[in-house]
C-alpha cells in the first residue's frame, strides 16, 4: 500500500508539471483557436536560461527562474507576431504546419547555441523531505513545491480571466472575436497577452521538470509537451479546470503505468487512456459540447 501511495504521489507531482505546461496550451487554444505546437521548446528555453544563470552567472535560483519567465514571455510575444499573426485568417493546416516549423527552428537554434551536450540541471529544491509511517513514504521537497505551484497559478489564472478587464477581454475573444472588436477590445493585443502568459508558464514548468528530471538537452520539451497537450484534451481544451485534471490524471497514469505494466508501455498506455476518453466523450472530461447554427 504504502509503495502504491508513493507511485501515487510521484505521478501528482509530474501531473502537476503536465497541468501548468497545459494551461498554457489551453488559454492559446481556448482564446486564439491555435494549437502552439512550440509550446513544448519554449520549455526548454526557460530551463536553458534558467541554467546558465544559475550555473554560469551564479544568480540566485529565484533570480534565474525570473529572468527565464522574463525571456520567455518575450519569446512568447515575439513568436506570436512574427509567425502566427499573419495567418489569422489562414486555415488550421497552415497554423499547424508553422508550428512544427517554430519548434524545429527553436531546437536547432539550442543545439547552435548550446550545444547539444546533456546538461544536469542543478536542484533548486534541497532540503530533507517529509517522511510518513516510519520513514516508508517520503514526499520530496520538489514535489511539494510543483504541487503547490500547479494550485497556485490555476487558482490565479482562475481569478485572472474572471475578474480583470484583460480576462474578460480573453473571454470575449474566445466566444466571437468579430463581436469582441466591435465591442473596442483590442483583439490582437488579447492574443499577444495569451500568447506572453502561456509561455511564462512554459518557463516556470521547464524549470519544476529539469529539478525533478535533471537531464537537459535541446529535446527535453519535446515529450512534455505531446503529454501535456494529450492532458488538455484529455481533461478539455479551452478549460482550466480540464486542464489541472487532465495533467494530473496523465501524469498518475504514466507512474503507475511504468510501476506495475511497463517502463517501456507507459506512453503507450497514457495515449490509449486518452483514445477511449474521447471516444466515450469527444470534448474530454470537463468540455462543453459546442453547438453552431447553420
Amino acid at each position: 500500500m504504502l509503495i502504491f501511495l508513493n507511485h501515487l504521489i510521484n505521478g501528482i507531482s509530474l501531473g502537476s508539471v503536465y497541468a501548468i505546461i497545459a494551461l498554457g496550451y489551453t488559454m492559446v487554444y481556448g482564446i486564439a483557436k491555435m494549437l502552439n505546437f512550440a509550446h513544448g521548446d519554449v520549455i526548454m528555453v526557460g530551463a536553458y536560461i534558467c541554467f546558465f544563470a544559475v550555473s554560469s552567472y551564479n544568480l540566485p535560483p529565484l533570480a534565474g527562474v525570473l529572468l527565464a519567465v522574463v525571456a520567455c514571455t518575450a519569446l512568447g510575444i515575439v513568436i506570436e507576431r512574427l509567425a502566427y499573426k499573419p495567418l489569422r485568417q489562414a486555415s488550421s493546416l497552415a497554423v499547424l504546419i508553422t508550428a512544427i516549423g517554430v519548434s524545429y527552428f527553436l531546437q536547432n537554434g539550442a543545439q547552435l547555441l548550446w550545444s547539444s551536450n546533456i546538461k544536469m540541471f542543478p536542484s533548486f529544491f534541497t532540503g530533507r523531505p517529509i517522511e510518513l509511517f516510519g520513514g516508508e513514504l517520503k514526499i520530496t521537497v520538489t514535489t511539494i513545491v510543483t504541487v503547490a505551484a500547479c494550485i497556485v497559478i490555476m487558482l490565479a489564472l482562475t481569478w485572472f480571466t474572471g475578474r480583470t478587464r484583460m480576462g474578460k477581454a480573453m473571454r470575449a475573444c474566445s466566444e466571437d472575436k468579430g463581436a469582441a472588436q466591435l465591442m473596442g477590445i483590442n483583439v490582437n493585443a488579447t492574443i499577444s497577452m495569451t500568447f506572453a502568459i502561456g509561455s511564462a508558464l512554459a518557463a516556470i514548468a521547464g524549470v519544476l521538470f529539469c529539478s525533478a528530471y535533471p537531464n537537459l538537452t535541446p529535446t527535453t520539451g519535446s515529450m512534455p509537451g505531446i503529454k501535456a497537450f494529450t492532458a488538455a484534451v484529455f481533461g478539455g481544451i479551452g478549460s482550466i479546470p480540464g486542464a489541472l485534471l487532465g495533467g494530473i490524471l496523465l501524469g498518475v497514469i504514466e507512474i503507475l503505468a511504468s510501476a506495475y505494466i511497463s517502463t517501456q508501455l507507459s506512453n503507450a498506455i497514457v495515449f490509449a487512456v486518452l483514445i477511449v476518453v474521447l471516444l466515450v466523450r469527444p470534448t474530454g472530461l470537463l468540455g462543453k459540447q459546442i453547438r453552431e447554427k447553420v
